[in-house]
């Protein structure tokens, strides 16, 4: 793992949340798209190296959709940006760690994704991230 790519916050609204963070980082989301796969929308921001994405449900069966329905607002997710994500994906699961997506799969802003459980990471989902080329 090279470094943190990017934190995942899910919310209600996007339009609402945009003009939140807008506030907050003085500047505009610089992409926002759909992954209908995950049944979300997405914003991203900067703030300096770092890369805050806002996540909202597209519909009632998204993970986001479920995640906001128990835990309401707030962190979802931290991605790590690493080199090979399949050598990644083979490396913690020798280490014993659980991986929700063994074939890594479209993810928004150009990148393959995989997910560790959040049982096996003290309650923490961990996205990993490869761009694509």
């Amino acid at each position: 793992m090279k470094k943190i790519e990017h934190i995942g916050i899910a919310v209600k609204s996007l339009e609402v949340s945009n003009v939140l963070f807008e506030k907050l980082f003085g500047v505009p989301a610089y992409k926002q798209e759909e992954v209908s796969s995950e049944g979300v929308k997405t914003s991203f921001f900067m703030n300096g190296p770092n890369k805050i994405e806002l996540l909202e449900a597209t519909n009632s069966e998204s993970p986001i959709a479920k995640f906001l329905e128990k835990k309401g607002e707030g962190v979802h997710h931290i991605a790590f940006d690493v080199e090979d994500i399949a050598s990644e994906i083979e490396r913690l699961k020798s280490e014993g760690f659980t991986i929700l997506n063994e074939i890594p799969k479209k993810g928004a802003d150009n990148k393959l994704v995989a997910f560790l459980h959040p049982k096996g990471t003290n309650g923490v989902l961990i996205e990993l991230c490869q761009e694509i080329e």
